[in-house]
């Protein structure tokens, strides 16, 4: 009998995927079988790119992680409540990026919750790398809108999308 593939859900919004975002997926994709990255549609947070965008963006760049890991990575997006997305993939483990303390908080509120809605699916926190923990997508954004320098936070790819989004070039 074959062993049940554990499949991983990583969800965010991803305005845009910042390097720190690829950091916890290749961390997180070594951890089970099967990566999800779930794409938030979520206007609440008036994202600068449409849904459609951001699933292209993420796809385009988990197309160069895919090939380096061993776990098959797939992009979805989902518009409904975390823990019955998981449930709809199928996902056994969240994974979480963690930046500092004040993620912490949040995050350790959301597993509680998410625990009491289905105590089956664990969810799994992953430290930031220490030269990735400041990136934030909407600091990202604020550099770029400002003209600043996002090189450090993003892939050339991601780059270029912020600024033809922004009007900078």
């Amino acid at each position: 009998m074959a062993a049940q593939k554990r499949i991983g859900l990583y969800p965010g919004t991803f305005d845009p995927i910042t390097l720190g975002h690829i950091d916890i997926i290749k961390r997180g994709a070594s951890l089970v079988d099967h990566m999800i990255v779930g794409v938030s549609n979520n206007p609440g947070k008036n994202p600068l790119f449409t849904i459609d965008e951001r699933i292209e963006m993420t796809r385009r760049e988990m197309d160069v992680i895919s090939k380096e890991s061993s776990a098959t990575i797939e992009v979805m997006p989902f518009n409904s409540l975390l823990m019955h997305f998981a449930e709809e993939v199928g996902a056994s483990v969240i994974i979480r990026g963690l930046r500092a303390t004040s993620d912490f908080e949040y995050e350790f509120q959301m597993t509680a919750m998410n625990d009491k809605l289905n105590p089956d699916v664990e969810t799994v926190f992953l430290m930031a790398d220490p030269s990735l923990q400041a990136i934030a997508s909407r600091l990202v954004k604020e550099i770029a809108i400002y003209d600043g320098e996002i090189a450090k936070f993003v892939t050339p790819s991601i780059r270029i999308d912020v600024l033809k989004k922004l009007g900078k070039i």
